[in-house]
């Protein structure tokens, strides 16, 4: 069977328009996002916060293609850009100060992303 990826109309147009802005721009995040938006869903990455805690610094901009789950604590004030998030997840980004943005809300802001983290 030929694999004709995403079924989801807005992963594929979030898709689309992260290839756009990497290419306009001359990132390779945002198309490296984008490839990794492409997989089956089954592939798809979900992160709990404890491990955006873990792993990014202070004031960083995370980027997750796919859903963020609220298990765990976030103690740093970071901007995480996801395909979606879980209301917990909302909830304790907004009580550490951070901000919660939409992978084409990021790519609108952040263009040339220069102190990134993606996590898968």
């Amino acid at each position: 069977m030929k694999r004709t990826g995403p079924t989801n109309i807005l992963v594929r147009k979030t898709a689309e328009d992260l290839k756009k802005t990497g290419k306009k721009e001359n990132s390779n995040a945002w198309i490296k996002v984008a490839e990794l938006l492409l997989k089956p869903t089954r592939q798809r990455v979900t992160v709990n916060l404890s491990k955006i805690n873990r792993y990014a610094g202070e004031g960083e901009i995370v980027i997750v293609p796919g859903k963020v789950l609220g298990a765990g604590k976030l103690e740093k004030k970071v901007t995480i850009a996801a395909l979606s998030f879980s209301k917990t997840a909302l909830d304790k980004i907004k009580m550490a100060g951070g901000e919660a943005l939409t992978l084409q809300e990021a790519a609108r802001k952040y263009p040339k992303v220069s102190n990134a983290r993606i996590i898968i």
